[in-house]
């Protein structure tokens, strides 16, 4: 299998400054199909002097053309990218498909999401504005936002759509000049909506995207002298070199990092209407998520009819091929998969297994397929229960009281996103505000949508936020002009 004809891009090359072309080192990487193990194509393996090339194309193009625009005509762009993204939303969901391993539908969801971004943006461009500040007599104090320069975007290869929308969209509506690293492992969506930009008429320079391995690529850029902010998503350990290259140069960053998300369940909730969101938010994307519902803390009044009830769910689940479109995809990677099945043996030695799904028959012997699994009566100190795991590994917790459940749920070094299941509206707003964590949705769950809605965490869930016009003013800098006219 190969990645289908008729693109409208070549994966093998790199965009800088409007031209697409191959690396300098004439290195390329192996694109994988994961849910078969084949190669189906390759992209190109990019070096620190294709870094050096595109940040000096991005400082064009803001002395240029894209510099010289106004927030109305960057907004126009963006919103004919979205419709562009719509057009070809299908290609676009088979390449994530076949790239990361997400079944069809989901891959499907997250480019009507993509083009939602790119439209938000689009609309909110030239909706950023200053203030006056009152001050002495005779002065008059006001503030403007303003583009950081050129920016830096390093995102993952559980959401490259998605994440390139949320992260690149933001900073092109607010008139910087990007340079996006996909991960290596899922970089085809990524380079397909560069191209899809430039036929929506963005100037060449604007959007630059280097393929290539993080320790060449992502550090000649996070450390990168002339990029003025670095935005990354990605795991702990990589947020923290970032951070720490980044700071040399004293330029902000933006981490949206791991999670260990807790589901808080009291005993007066919908059962009904919580279960299938508690087991669909930690199954999307095969567990690779890092705002999964890994943990479910719940009130031991009802403890085992909702161990019970998710068993039954778990038993239902099949896992396949991503075109398949069963509950689950593969997972992204023979090394990923290896370091889930490492979490779930040790998880089978110690703890109980309360349900386990099936990988389909028809599921190809090289594809990188694990069960989704759900263990019971898990100790919230257990390292199921503090770990980041990135697979399809939930764990259910008991807990006493309001006091126990919060203990417990902030109880890990991550603080993403909670979610808290209550009928109770005094109790709503109590927990909303004691959970230690950047998000929390009560009675649904939705971390992975809601363009509007600002995004990250706290802890080692990161700082800074993504999503919503927070990001806008990230990914802008605040100028104060004072003036003295008697």
């Amino acid at each position: 299998m190969t990645i289908q004809t008729g693109l409208w891009f070549d994966p093998s090359m790199l965009l800088i400054g409007g031209r697409w072309r191959p690396g300098t080192g004439g290195g390329t990487i192996a694109i994988e199909n994961p849910s078969t193990g084949e190669t189906i194509g390759a992209i190109a393996e990019g070096t620190a002097a294709d870094v050096e090339a595109a940040v000096s194309a991005a400082e064009a193009a803001l002395d240029g053309e894209w510099g010289a625009m106004t927030a109305t005509q960057r907004g126009r762009i963006l919103v004919r990218l979205s419709r562009l993204v719509e057009e070809r939303a299908e290609t676009l969901a088979h390449l994530e498909s076949s790239d990361v391993g997400k079944p069809l539908g989901q891959a499907r969801n997250d480019a009507v999401a993509l083009a939602r971004y790119f439209e938000f943006y689009g609309g909110a461009a030239d909706k950023i504005t200053g203030q006056t500040i009152p001050y002495q007599a005779g002065t008059t104090v006001l503030t403007l936002r303003e583009s950081h320069g050129v920016t830096a975007h390093i995102i993952p290869w559980n959401y490259p759509m998605q994440i390139m929308g949320r992260s690149v969209g933001a900073a092109l509506a607010m008139g910087n000049a990007c340079v996006l690293k996909p991960a290596e492992d899922a970089a085809l969506s990524a380079l397909a909506v560069a191209a899809l930009a430039e036929e929506a008429g963005l100037p060449a320079g604007a959007l630059n995207v280097v393929t290539g391995y993080g320790h060449e690529v992502g550090a000649a850029l996070s450390s990168h002298p002339r990029v003025h902010h670095v935005s990354f998503t990605g795991s702990v350990g990589t947020g923290r070199r970032i951070q720490a290259a980044a700071s040399e140069n004293v330029v902000p960053v933006t981490l949206e990092l791991g999670g260990k998300s807790p589901h808080i369940v009291f005993d007066d909730c919908d059962l009904d209407a919580a279960l299938p969101v508690l087991v669909g938010a930690c199954i999307q994307a095969a567990g690779q998520t890092c705002s999964a519902a890994s943990r479910v803390l719940v009130q031991r009044g009802i403890y085992d009819e909702v161990k019970r009830r998710m068993a039954e769910v778990y038993a239902g689940l099949v896992v396949g091929p991503a075109a398949a479109d069963h509950d689950l995809g593969p997972l992204v990677s023979g090394k990923q998969k290896a370091i889930v099945a490492g979490y779930i043996a040790r998880g089978k030695a110690e703890l109980t297994v309360a349900g386990e799904g099936t990988i389909h028959a028809d599921a190809p012997s090289g594809g990188h397929y694990i069960a989704p699994i759900l263990f019971a009566d898990v100790p919230p100190d257990h390292t199921l229960a503090q770990e980041e795991i990135f697979g399809p590994v939930q764990v259910l917790i008991p807990f006493e009281d309001e006091a126990d459940a919060v203990r417990i749920a902030n109880g890990t070094d991550y603080g993403l996103v909670a979610g808290v299941w209550t009928e109770n509206g005094a109790r709503q707003m109590r927990l909303a505000r004691k959970l230690h964590v950047g998000q929390v949705f009560i009675n649904n769950y939705g971390a992975g949508g809601g363009v509007e809605l600002p995004f990250g965490g706290v802890s080692k869930s990161g700082h800074g936020r993504e999503k919503g016009f927070e990001a806008l003013y990230g990914f802008s800098r605040l100028k104060t002009i004072s003036i003295k006219h008697g």
